[in-house]
């Protein structure tokens, strides 16, 4: 299966035995909409609806931190999910949050895991079939697992800022990362981490909402001053974001570590070095 699959492919492919569909949508309350409503008036048949709100690190302060590999798994097997799954995600949220859960199933031992292009917008747009309310689900066994080579730290972004060795990449907007705009957390400094480099999330979608590919998404990072030969480590606000700038990098060879703590931990820091203006 392909990290990024059509909605005709998925439309062929639903009711095979292996195969899982995720509702991956998360709303901030500024977006004035109910993930979980809108999952039940209408979704993909067979879909579940993963709240990625809830799952999170409950006794972390700060707002979408990694959960626990327990309480993950633990989810997972409540949604049907399980060990051979061949899972597919899409949402229709403004911030592309299937790319948040696609890392995160990565991070928790999940590796067949694939995001359809153009979300559930797409499959309405072409007119297909969609379902409402719950859907029966069957518990599976989810393996209890976390590899975070694929997650940074505070710590570890703070020896980057000295050594170098990895480019860090924003997916906040531009006047978020130049310190123009405020950040809307209190007691959040403006700005960015030092070194680091700006690529607008937003930037990584074609006008329809489907992904850029091939040479259209490397000049978006080519764009940025990226190299795409060297270590890359992705950021944003609150590590939403940062995971299709993520997802982007694998589509295109490179695996990307996302820094979960993001601005929301680095900003409001008051021992952390902060940048403003351009990169």
């Amino acid at each position: 299966m392909d990290a990024l699959v059509t909605t005709e492919w998925l439309a062929n492919e639903l009711g095979a035995n292996d195969l899982r569909v995720v509702d991956a949508t998360l709303f901030m309350a500024e977006h004035g909409r109910d993930a979980a409503a809108e999952y039940d008036a209408g979704h993909i048949p067979g879909a579940v609806f993963m709240d990625l709100a809830e799952l999170a690190d409950s006794a972390s302060p700060l707002p979408a931190m990694l959960p626990s590999p327990e309480k993950f798994a633990s989810r997972m097997q409540s949604l049907g999910l399980g060990d051979g799954s061949r899972i597919v995600l899409y949402d229709d949220s403004p911030l592309k949050t299937s790319a948040r859960a696609w890392w995160m199933l990565h991070t928790f031992g999940a590796h067949d895991v694939a995001i359809l292009d153009g979300g559930i917008a797409k499959w309405k747009a072409e007119g297909r079939a969609l379902a409402t309310g719950k859907e029966t689900l069957r518990h599976r066994h989810f393996t209890v697992w976390a590899d975070t080579s694929g997650v940074r730290t505070l710590e570890q972004m703070k020896a980057n800022v000295e050594s170098g060795a990895e480019q860090v990449l924003d997916a906040r907007s531009p006047a978020r990362f130049t310190g123009e705009e405020p950040d809307p957390r209190p007691a959040t400094h403006a700005g960015h981490i030092p070194g680091s480099k700006n690529l607008y999330y937003a930037d990584l979608f074609n006008a329809d909402g489907t992904w850029k590919t091939g040479d259209a998404l490397k000049a978006a990072f080519d764009g940025a001053g990226v190299d795409l030969a060297r270590p890359l480590v992705t950021t944003c606000g609150s590590g939403l974001t940062a995971g299709a700038l993520s997802f982007a990098a694998h589509l295109l060879g490179v695996r990307a570590p996302v820094y979960d703590g993001a601005w929301a931990e680095w900003g409001a820091d008051r021992a952390t070095p902060k940048a403003m203006g351009p990169a």
